[in-house]
């Protein structure tokens, strides 16, 4: 059997022993295979399925790089910008024996996809969102073939099916403790945007200027303690040049805004597809259609709080990145008619200018079941509209509901026509 890899950090990073851990209220109470859901025996039509049919009809080609084997090939098939490039050297997956601190796995991401690359690794690996089932993983033998094929790979589920993601299979970006010996066991935790900075990155590199303290370019592996590769990992990192041999790597970069970025979606991710699999749940159970369930309600309660980001954690200053990927991001629109988007980054006190999710544009979102967006759009229009008030919907401002209100009515296909702009 060869190796199989589990797709670490970020939206898909390998899950580590964790202190603490416990189920959260909120998780999927059934089987991934109920009969609702298949999600071992369903068929599935994402992105990845899309690219493998291309590859065996020949409309598209993946050429093959004798060091970076079929990465540079694959990120431009999938239209992924090496902007996005994080570096993260915890060695916590199943390909231990090739990450180290100076051999990093680099992921490169969008809204919807994840690559995970290690230099002399026996595999390309790619996570993506289904827009019915969630995240499905898959790999690709770094082999020179006629014809490659990503095959579907259900075991990186030993990591991804967990309480932080809802029970549902899901994305994780993981913050590891430095182990002092090896006999001390790997330790971490979850992260997103609600988490403090000061407890982000553990086991990542970072590029870009920040305004405080984090867990990154910090040695994790006993080791590697005695073998920085950043002298003060709190200092301001222009690109890892000089720091570490990037031969294979398209970028010198792990972008401080791509971090920030990848740690909102992965969450943002697990609640639609939690949500989507309590709707099925439920018309599977019996509630009439037009109905919203109480679980389903729930769901899209969870939803539509991290989606206003609510419960963000405050950044600590003004914060810039290095690779260019604040920029291309804010590039992908779409803008509403005075030019202002959902992507506009802040950077300041906040991750964004309006904050309102840019994955309510998504594919996997727009798939959702019809009550379930029901409940979500219900939701939504209580908070915006000032329906409902006080903690923690008070840290929207009259400012940022109106403005959010606008864009989403200039740029959101299938809006309800109760949203309407506001007199505040």
């Amino acid at each position: 059997m060869r190796t199989r890899i589990v797709l670490m950090a970020g939206a898909f990073v390998a899950a580590l022993l964790v202190n603490g851990m416990a189920q959260t209220p909120n998780a999927f109470p059934e089987s991934r295979d109920h009969a609702a859901i298949r999600y071992s025996t369903a068929p599935v039509n994402n992105r990845i399925t899309v690219l493998n049919r291309a590859l065996a009809d020949g409309s598209v080609r993946l050429e093959f790089d004798p060091i970076s084997g079929y990465l540079p090939s694959t990120l431009e098939a999938l239209g992924i910008s090496t902007t996005s490039q994080l570096l993260v050297f915890s060695p916590t997956s199943l390909q231990t024996d090739f990450i180290t601190i100076r051999n990093p796995r680099a992921l490169y991401f969008d809204d919807s996809v994840a690559v995970g690359w290690v230099r002399g690794g026996p595999l390309l690996e790619v996570a993506v969102q289904d827009p019915r089932q969630g995240a499905i993983f898959y790999d690709l033998p770094q082999e020179k073939e006629a014809v490659p094929q990503f095959e579907r790979n259900d075991e990186c589920l030993a990591c991804h099916l967990a309480w932080e993601s809802f029970a549902v299979p899901g994305f994780l970006m993981t913050s590891t403790a430095p182990r002092r010996s090896a006999l001390q066991y790997a330790t971490g935790f979850s992260t997103d945007h609600r988490t403090p900075f000061i407890q982000r990155w553990g086991g990542w590199f970072v590029t870009g200027t920040h305004g405080g303290p984090h867990m990154g370019n910090v040695p994790v592996a006993p080791d590697e303690i005695d073998n920085r590769v950043v002298a003060e990992p709190l200092a301001t990192l222009p690109s890892m040049e000089g720091l570490l041999d990037l031969t294979g790597y398209p970028t010198p970069h792990s972008d401080l805004v791509a971090l920030q970025v990848l740690a909102h979606q992965t969450g943002m991710a697990n609640r639609i597809a939690r949500l989507g699999w309590e709707a099925r749940l439920a018309a599977f159970n019996g509630t009439p259609a037009g109905t919203i369930a109480p679980r389903v309600r729930d769901a899209a309660g969870v939803l539509v709080d991290y989606l206003l980001m609510v419960d963000e954690a405050p950044l600590p200053g003004p914060m810039q990145g290095t690779s260019g990927f604040a920029e291309h991001f804010a590039s992908l629109g779409p803008r509403d008619v005075q030019g202002r988007s959902l992507r506009d980054l802040d950077l300041e006190g906040r991750l964004l200018r309006y904050p309102c999710s840019f994955m309510i544009y998504s594919e996997v979102f727009d798939a959702l079941p019809s009550e379930a967006l029901d409940a979500v759009y219900t939701r939504l229009w209580a908070v915006l509209s000032g329906e409902v008030l006080g903690a923690p919907y008070d840290r929207l401002t009259p400012a940022d509901r109106r403005a959010i209100v606008e864009i989403l009515i200039d740029t959101k296909p299938g809006l309800p026509e109760y949203f309407q702009p506001l007199v505040l």
